[in-house]
Order: structure tokens, then C-alpha cells, then sequence
């Protein structure tokens, strides 16, 4: 992953840090259960997208749902680095055994 992209989850910690009214534990909780508000605003730019609420039509674009798509990996990305200072190496070695993993079900087939 690019270096620029953990320098910039290193200053969005620093900030959240910064100005978090919250103990350090629930600090910590309320970055992993931003993950859910995050995902659930997916959820809802797909309905929008695809005028699924009746009452409100298209609200939305794909264009939002890929825009929504990126503040999780945002927030996933936060909430690893204030687990652990080493979220990069943490990261990388999740990536390589899910790479591993899926090559192993591809010769498989399947």
C-alpha cells in the first residue's frame, strides 16, 4: 500500500487524538464501531442510487456509493492504526494471506 496513504491515516489519528473528548479505551471502541455508521451510509447511497425507497426516488449516484465505499476503508484503515502503531506491517500480512488464500481456492478451482 502506498506510504502516503499510512502518513495520512498517521495524521487523521493524530487528530482524532487531538481532539477526542474520550478515554483512550473508549476512543479506541468508538473508531471500530464508526466502521458500522460508515457502512450503513453505503447502504444507504446504494438504495439512493437505486431508487429503492419509493417515497424518494434516486438520491443518489454511484458515484457517492464509491465515495461511501472509500470512508469505510478510511475508517478501517483509522481504526487498525489505533489498534496498533504497526498497522502497515499488521495490514500487508493480512493481504498476503488472503493473496495465498485465494490462490489456493483459484488452482483449486474454485
Amino acid at each position: 500500500m502506498d506510504s502516503r496513504i499510512w502518513e495520512s491515516v498517521d495524521h487523521l489519528v493524530a487528530w482524532l487524538d487531538e481532539e477526542s473528548p474520550l478515554p483512550p479505551r473508549e476512543e479506541r471502541l468508538a473508531r471500530i464501531l464508526k466502521l458500522t455508521e460508515e457502512v450503513g451510509e453505503v447502504g444507504a447511497a446504494v438504495i439512493g442510487a437505486t431508487g429503492q425507497n419509493p417515497r424518494k426516488g434516486v438520491t443518489h449516484s454511484w458515484e457517492d456509493v464509491q465515495h461511501e465505499l472509500c470512508d469505510v476503508v478510511f475508517s478501517a484503515l483509522v481504526a487498525l492504526r489505533t489498534l496498533t502503531p504497526d498497522a502497515a506491517r499488521v495490514f500487508a500480512e493480512r493481504l498476503d494471506y488472503v493473496e495465498r488464500r485465494s490462490a489456493a481456492g483459484r488452482r483449486k478451482g474454485g
